[in-house]
């Protein structure tokens, strides 16, 4: 099994050193473990590092259309793949594009309109659903401050706290570097007691 065909770059570039480790480890994965079916027809477009602290990420990009059959293996996927980077959290996230916002001076008549799940919010709030997977975000609360900032307080299903929690300062540091935004993760009871 090749690497080239488990990493797949949007306009053919070629891959770097790291990217290819981690084609590498899925390739590996895929030879040695029962998630072959589910790895066979699946590949990645990109992989980055990054440094937080004394500690590193791994944050895995695949397409989007391929993202539901990622994250049925996801769980078993990131344990493996951690286990071959030891001491790095891996987190999967789908490649998004966001499209600039459209202008009266730059209209084109023939262009169609901008997709909602192409604009800036969109596009954040999904990086977000893709980092806390498998827990399911519950609520949210935008804090805007006096000074203008923002801070994001995301709620998570309690049920989820036992298999994220030690993995919520890596959530909140990959999301800062993607967006720039500020956020924490409450595990809060549930609001309806039934």
């Amino acid at each position: 099994m090749a690497i080239g065909s488990k990493i797949i770059k949007p306009g053919g570039t070629d891959p770097d050193e790291f990217e290819k480790s981690i084609a590498q480890a899925l390739v590996e994965l895929e030879a040695n473990s029962d998630l072959k079916p589910y790895l066979r027809d699946l590949h990645i477009t990109r992989a980055r590092e990054i440094e937080f602290g004394s500690k590193k990420a791994v944050i895995i990009y695949v397409p989007v259309p391929q993202q539901k059959v990622f994250q049925k293996i996801q769980i078993i996927l990131v344990r493996e793949l951690e286990k071959k980077f030891s001491g790095k959290h891996v987190v999967v996230i789908g490649e998004r594009k966001i499209l600039p916002k459209p202008t009266r001076k730059a209209r084109n008549p023939l262009k169609q309109k901008r997709p909602r799940s192409r604009t800036l919010t969109a596009v954040y709030d999904a990086i977000l659903e893709d980092l806390v997977f498998p827990a399911e975000i519950v609520g949210k609360r935008v804090r805007v401050k006096l000074d203008g900032s923002q801070l994001v307080k995301v709620h998570l299903d309690k049920n989820q706290q036992t298999t994220i929690e030690h993995k919520v300062d890596t959530f909140t540091s990959v999301y800062k570097k993607l967006t720039g935004r500020d956020v924490t993760f409450e595990f809060p009871d549930n609001y309806l007691n039934v």
